[in-house]
């Protein structure tokens, strides 16, 4: 409207009616406290989430190690999106509940206690349209792709994307090596690495696809487990892609 477009042309082009233009655009707070509560998927004209580095790391905490489920009984349609969070790292904690009410300022952030975890939850009847790869059973059970929108938002924003999968499902280690030299003096090195872990090959690719971007190299290989499915682990472990992985990344806090 401010560019001169008339309140018609406005109206026909989001599904918005006039009235509410006119007041819109008389006391503009009242565009933000819309806007503060409105999926963004849902509008007439649908934007990604914002801002999308945030949205990026919450994705990467959701494929790693997030669900989504109904809330209470299921009647009222509203879900409920959970992380699940280590308590020996309470940084990490805090870091996800503040993209939850970044993503969603409108809405209010809980958190479960549980056996040496906490869940950070938050309910919204629009938490699908913003994760699409959600569905029945595990994760690693089922495709997850991801749509056009969320590429466009991983391929802009690929650092908060493993910075969101390697606090939910990786980890930085330290690996030491003691050597013993001809005097007999024994020196220990440490290489420090990165490891993510997880059983769906596509989130995997998610996280290699985004590795590959940044120039960041990386190795794979599979570990069985009796009883479980097949897990891919990933390791940064070359002095340089780990500074880089350090850069942005770090060790848990």
């Amino acid at each position: 409207m401010d560019s001169g477009i008339s309140y018609s042309e406005v109206s026909r082009r989001l599904g918005i009616n006039r009235s509410t233009l006119r007041l819109w655009r008389t006391d503009r707070s009242l565009i933000e406290k819309y806007r503060d509560d409105v999926c963004p998927r849902c509008e007439p004209l649908p934007r990604p989430p914002a801002p999308a580095d945030i949205y990026a790391y919450l994705l990467g905490l959701y494929l790693g190690d997030g669900s989504l489920n109904l809330a209470g009984d299921g009647s009222k349609l509203v879900w409920r999106l959970r992380i699940q969070c280590a308590d020996a790292w309470p940084g990490l904690i805090e870091e996800c509940a503040n993209a939850f009410r970044t993503v969603r300022p409108a809405g209010a952030v809980g958190r479960v206690q549980g056996q040496g975890a906490t869940e950070v939850h938050a309910n919204w009847k629009h938490w699908p349209c913003l994760f699409p790869q959600h569905g029945p059973g595990k994760k690693h059970d089922r495709p997850i792709i991801l749509s056009p929108w969320q590429q466009e938002i991983v391929d802009e924003h690929p650092q908060p994307l493993v910075r969101g999968l390697i606090h939910s499902d990786g980890c930085r280690t330290v690996n030491r090596i003691r050597r013993t030299g001809s005097n007999g003096a024994r020196t220990v090195y440490e290489y420090p690495r990165y490891h993510f872990t997880n059983a769906s090959t596509d989130i995997v690719g998610h996280l290699t696809s985004a590795l590959d971007r940044l120039g960041i190299a990386w190795k794979s290989h599979t570990k069985a487990t009796a009883g479980c499915s097949d897990q891919t682990v990933v390791s940064v472990s070359r002095k340089e892609a780990v500074a880089r992985m350090d850069s942005f990344v770090g060790p848990k806090y």
